[in-house]
């Protein structure tokens, strides 16, 4: 299902919800067809309550994958992919928390690790992100709480996972194409992308020797709570507008670059930055 723009007008509190959006984002719930490239593998995928962590869950169950399915608060969205995870025939351990704390990351971890016996693939997708029209509205603690939330818990988890990582395991971070051409009113949001790209690739060239593969994958306007919910109403109608498809993403249509890098048909795919932009060039 592709979305035709204007969209309809509309806003919410954040962090959003799946269920107040129109038209409703589409997870690949329908349309997502696995074919085992992921058989009996273990997956911790933080932000999987929806949007782009919700398809990649769905997608990864599809392919064999249990799933670890970490979220903030959003309780309802989260049961909802779990729900599908299950239906697929794989296992889904749904856990609340703040990833802006590196014990609860710890905690991620050691619980997935207790629930499946093994962790092959950790996707570092939970973000936080606001809008703003000057640096001077920008407060100390927004600044804080966006680097906390989009690269620390990144470090963080990262670490925390490396001791139970085997040669062959995949680790898969959320950039953005803000990373290389930042919006300005996305300030704190676009920096951390840009070092979540730095990062990705200096901790591929890191662990390499462990067999472990680090990427990323740098979505452009995707269409998810995060954009009612921290965009204007008039800002929303023209979502996705300025690419050449003329139009936002699905986030299924970003499920297969995160099978493609977790999978042995990306074995040799590491410290990429795999750009999904309805065509805007990554400069």
């Amino acid at each position: 299902m592709t979305i035709e723009n204007p969209l309809p007008k509309q806003q919410q509190e954040m962090p959003g919800s799946t269920e107040a959006m129109r038209p409703r984002p589409d997870h690949g719930e329908e349309s997502y067809k696995g074919s085992g490239k992921l058989q009996g593998r273990a997956a911790l995928i933080t932000g999987a309550d929806s949007g782009i962590g919700r398809a990649v869950a769905i997608a990864y169950a599809r392919e064999g994958a249990d799933v670890l399915i970490s979220y903030y608060n959003e309780e309802e969205d989260a049961r909802e992919t779990a729900r599908w995870v299950e239906q697929a025939g794989r296992k889904a351990v749904l856990v609340a928390g703040d990833i802006k704390q590196e014990a609860h990351c710890q905690a991620l971890v050691q619980r997935a690790v207790q629930e499946f016996g093994r962790l092959d693939i950790l996707v570092n997708n939970a973000a936080h992100q606001a809008t703003f029209s000057g640096i001077e509205d920008i407060s100390a603690e927004e600044w804080d709480v966006t680097f906390r939330t989009n690269i620390y818990s990144q470090f963080y988890l990262c670490k925390a996972a490396m001791p139970h990582l085997k040669p062959g395991a995949a680790i898969i971070n959320t950039s953005s194409i803000n990373a290389k051409t930042p919006s300005p009113s996305l300030l704190a949001y676009a920096t951390t992308k840009g070092a979540i790209a730095n990062f990705t690739a200096g901790l591929a060239q890191l662990v390499a020797e462990k067999g472990v593969r680090v990427n990323a994958v740098a979505p452009g306007p995707i269409w998810t709570p995060l954009i009612p919910s921290t965009m204007d109403g008039e800002t929303v109608q023209s979502f996705g507008e300025n690419t050449p498809m003329g139009r936002p993403g699905q986030p299924a249509e970003l499920a297969g670059a995160y099978v493609l890098l977790a999978s042995d048909e990306g074995s040799y795919i590491s410290g990429a930055l795999i750009p999904v932009t309805g065509g805007r060039p990554m400069l």
